[in-house]
């Protein structure tokens, strides 16, 4: 009997321990963890404008003005408050811009029913890519109009935002489609525009370093 109780003892205090090992390990995970703040020293800078390369703290995404599938016209009043993703493409692109259309179609999906969470695309080829020819793409991709933007707009300021404000762009030319080339980079957001993550676009476990990150940054958000 008393043989017994000391076993039962011993499991429970085993099944304590790993609850609160498993407890420790969230909360590690989901408030610990550093979601850092991305500044232009801190990338490639193949990817900054030549202007913005020295500066180590303070950047913030520029405003924008752009038009949708849809032919309406968002700005970043669209997106105050809201914690987003973006990206840079071109519809004509075979490569890989169908793998970051379906990595983002697997965002919209996991965050559709969170108003908080949005996606940001934007076209490199503006002169080929019309509002008609996004609409087509939002259907093809099933982009949801309140929680997708797949944006054109006039090309010099697509490049500015590329170039000074998202870093998801080199500062050269393929001869072909593109007068520079978009990467793979999906680039988080936080509320205050700033740059919270750079994620390769192409990879499972970008993509799934890249919920995780969002759901830190969501709870850091209903925290405060």
């Amino acid at each position: 009997m008393a043989l017994c109780l000391k076993r039962r003892y011993k499991l429970g205090i085993i099944l304590i321990l790993t609850v609160l090992v498993f407890s420790f390990g969230y909360y590690t995970l989901f408030y610990q963890k550093e979601i850092r703040i991305y500044n232009p020293t801190d990338l490639n800078p193949e990817l900054v404008d030549s202007s913005l390369r020295r500066i180590e703290s303070g950047h913030k995404v520029s405003d924008f003005h752009l038009i949708n599938q849809n032919g309406k016209t968002i700005t970043q009043d669209d997106y105050k408050g809201k914690i987003y993703v973006t990206d840079f493409f071109f519809t004509r692109c075979p490569s890989i811009c169908p793998v970051m259309a379906n990595n983002m179609v697997k965002l919209q999906q996991r965050f559709l029913e969170n108003d908080d969470v949005m996606l940001l695309s934007l076209s490199v080829t503006p002169e080929m890519d019309s509002v008609p020819v996004l609409q087509s793409y939002a259907e093809k991709y099933n982009a949801q109009d309140s929680k997708w933007n797949i944006a054109t707009g006039d090309k010099d300021h697509i490049y500015e935002l590329a170039r000074k404000s998202y870093f998801a762009v080199n500062d050269v030319s393929d001869g072909l489609l593109q007068d520079f080339i978009h990467t793979p980079n999906f680039v988080l957001v936080d509320t205050e525009k700033q740059i919270r993550g750079i994620y390769d676009g192409t990879k499972h476990d970008e993509i799934e370093r890249l919920i995780v990150d969002i759901e830190i940054l969501l709870r850091l958000q209903n925290a405060m």
